[in-house]
């Protein structure tokens, strides 16, 4: 099969299009035929490499993934050839003590396609089928490949963790991203009313059409924090979605006493400084979450498929021009989902 591989660290161009073997189907797994792959910022990541990592090279990059099924190998009775699915990237054991409480997520033995093991930059992957969502004939993959990661990570941490109710203020610090946008859809179909700040009007434009019912550009207002206080009369707002990192000190700023802060990455800085007394002199909550579970995984999709939740798509690429796609992503002008078409 041709897959996309790099068998060094580094830029995009250590991105190889190569021949690579194809899995070979097993009992208890499902061969799948990929149609499309969206990237995600961890593989940015994962190709750059970071201190600790330890990879078996070549490695494929790639969590997301939409296609069809073309083997199902002994004792698989829920799939069978031909069947249109979407995979969910966030591998539990299904054995250890957290899988069977339904907290795969939490899995001692947890693995992330593309990250840890080989994922979705090729044509076939090998996958157990308690990972497959089956999608609707007239689906498309693209909008099935962009949906799975970021909406079950954002479900998991607005939804699951962050308990957000009806009736709540939510701030999303970044307009564009895959996790935020989904973040703001889940947002207004909760009933929350949402204020997303972004970084230039393009931004703001996909954040409105999509619900936002508040938007702050920070190049025009550096503190946005202040503004959001003038705007919730100087009240603050419930929930703040910061994938960002170093922009925790505004975004403490920005919520009211009791209020919580919610994230699920560092897109800009695994490390920086933050001022404690707003943590504990307002009753902050900073709630930490990664992925979701197979539970979160299913409830998304169905909203997907039912058209509750909308995919977010961006440029499309050949599966050959992957590093093409890096670069778009990691200047950060992507409007959505980045897709690659295989």
């Amino acid at each position: 099969m041709k897959a996309i591989l790099f068998n060094k660290h580094g830029l995009p161009d250590v991105l190889e299009y190569a021949d690579y073997p194809t899995p070979e189907l097993k009992a208890g797994k499902v061969l799948i035929k990929l149609h499309s792959a969206a990237l995600n910022r961890v593989d940015l990541f994962v190709r750059a490499g970071w201190p600790g990592l330890k990879l078996d090279l070549p490695h494929i990059l790639g969590a997301d993934g939409a296609g069809e099924v073309v083997g199902v190998g002994a004792g698989v009775d829920d799939f069978q050839i031909g069947d249109r699915v979407v995979i969910n990237a966030n591998l539990g054991c299904g054995n250890c003590d957290f899988c069977l409480a339904g907290r795969d997520n939490l899995c001692r033995n947890w693995h992330l396609l593309g990250e840890t093991i080989h994922g979705t930059y090729a044509e076939f992957i090998l996958i157990p089928p308690k990972q497959l969502f089956r999608l609707p004939n007239s689906f498309d993959y693209h909008a099935a490949s962009a949906s799975s990661l970021v909406y079950q990570t954002a479900w998991h941490s607005l939804i699951t963790r962050g308990n957000l109710r009806a009736g709540e203020t939510v701030l999303i610090v970044g307009a564009s991203g895959g996790v935020n946008t989904s973040s703001l859809q889940i947002a207004r179909l909760t009933g929350a009313t949402s204020i997303v700040v972004g970084s230039d009007e393009k931004k703001l434009e996909l954040a409105e059409s999509l619900g936002a019912d508040i938007l702050i550009n920070r190049t025009k207002t550096e503190d946005w924090s202040k503004e959001v206080y003038k705007l919730t009369n100087r009240e603050g707002v419930d929930v703040v979605v910061d994938n960002v990192g170093t922009t925790f000190p505004q975004s403490f700023r920005a919520l009211k006493k009791g209020g919580r802060l919610l994230t699920v990455g560092n897109t800009a800085a695994p490390k920086f400084e933050i001022d404690n007394r707003y943590i504990f002199a307002k009753h902050i909550s900073i709630i930490g979450s990664a992925m979701g579970t197979l539970k979160d995984f299913r409830k998304v999709m169905s909203l997907i498929v039912e058209g509750k939740l909308k995919s977010v798509l961006d440029k499309t690429y050949p599966l050959k021009d992957a590093k093409f796609a890096h670069e778009r992503l990691e200047k950060n002008e992507q409007m959505g989902k980045v897709i690659l078409e295989i």
